[in-house]
């Protein structure tokens, strides 16, 4: 389980541009959920998304990963149990090394760097066969630059580095959103079979409306640093795309959009 407790967040603190984002907000993802957050530019989204990952620390309040308080911890300790990926392919994988390469960065990711190879020739096999669960061809493209791949192709090979090891979480922080839409459509088929087949606990920001609706179990909405909307299980299901919409729209003209 997940926790954000009575988290405060600031920005440009003792300058007449301070803003506070979030104010005693609490938020919690239980173990095997799969959560989609929407909500506009601003809405605190992708700041959750860091105080989560350690990219940025909280003003006050706790994080917690069961009854364990990782508020202080680095953010490099904390992905060895939590995979992210961008917006943005190039973040998520090395263009200038083969898919070879990459695959054996992320096998030993977490894991202590020593003067052995890089590359354990014993799990190339291993790699060829989850490269092959993407359908795209690439467990044949072994010693290609990973930067001559398209996005989409290396959105894939970004979403299967991430969960390649053991982890607690998944973060996808708007992981279509740079990708045409067919190539989306692949990617989030992609993403749901990755996380039925592993069991992850998945946090997914988007601003697609319909892959909010259709992907995971769980759907919230968030405005100015607060949850305005939170829906589960069968709450979700009966939800219509159009009530969401509907609600959004209301807080966009309530802004002055």
């Amino acid at each position: 389980m997940l926790k954000l407790k009575h988290i405060d967040k600031y920005y440009n603190i003792g300058t007449i541009n301070e803003m506070c984002l979030f104010q005693d907000f609490n938020f919690t993802v239980d173990d095997g959920e799969f959560v989609s957050v929407i909500g506009s530019n601003g809405s605190g989204k992708t700041t959750m998304l860091n105080l989560i990952c350690g990219n940025t620390e909280p003003d006050g309040g706790q994080i917690l990963v069961g009854d364990e308080d990782i508020t202080k911890k680095k953010d490099y300790i904390r992905h060895r149990e939590i995979g992210r990926v961008f917006q943005d392919p190039a973040m998520g994988t090395c263009p200038d090394m083969t898919i070879l390469e990459n695959m054996s960065i992320a096998d030993n990711k977490g894991k202590i760097f020593n003067l052995s190879r890089g590359i354990n020739k014993k799990r190339i096999d291993f790699y060829r066969k989850q490269l092959s669960q993407l359908g795209l061809g690439l467990e044949d493209k072994m010693d290609v630059r990973v930067g001559a791949l398209s996005g989409g192709q290396r959105q894939a090979m970004a979403l299967l580095m991430a969960t390649l090891t053991p982890l607690k979480f998944l973060i996808l922080d708007e992981h279509t959103a740079a990708l045409d839409p067919k190539t989306a459509d692949i990617i989030m088929k992609l993403t749901d079979k990755i996380v039925r087949e592993k069991h992850l606990t998945t946090i997914m920001v988007t601003h697609n409306l319909r892959y909010a609706m259709e992907y995971g179990n769980r759907i919230v909405m968030m405005h100015q640093g607060k949850v305005v909307l939170d829906a589960s299980g069968e709450e979700k299901t009966n939800k219509d795309i159009n009530d969401i919409l509907a609600l959004f729209n209301e807080i966009s003209i309530e802004c002055g959009n």
